[in-house]
């Protein structure tokens, strides 16, 4: 688990550096650059189509983890528009409420 949690932090801290980066150089245009590229219809679209995708995925499990309470859904969407850098938050704050143990990180009460 402290691997898990090393990684976590590592991925948040460093999209967190490059996010600060790509603001200061091209500033908060980030949806016009992400739905141009895939009005495109090239890669750089088709990366962000499977990204969005992964993020809807990210989302779901999120709200349903949180058995689609209010919170959840908020939580849910907090994932959707946050990406890594959430899940990272999210996933190290589970790792220490259930005190490493995956299961109940994963499913919560569903389980």
């Amino acid at each position: 688990m402290l691997v898990f949690r090393g990684i976590l932090v590592a991925v948040f801290v460093c999209l967190a550096i490059y996010t600060f980066q790509v603001i200061t150089n091209h500033g908060l245009g980030l949806f016009s650059v992400f739905f141009g590229d895939m009005a495109k219809l090239g890669w750089a679209g088709q990366f962000n189509a499977d990204f969005m995708a992964m993020l809807g995925f990210s989302a779901a499990w999120v709200a349903w983890r949180n058995q689609f309470s209010l919170l959840g859904i908020i939580l849910g969407v907090m994932a959707f528009f946050g990406g890594a850098p959430f899940l990272c938050a999210y996933l190290l704050f589970l790792s220490y409420s259930h005190k490493g143990d995956v299961s109940a990180m994963l499913v919560g009460n569903n389980g």
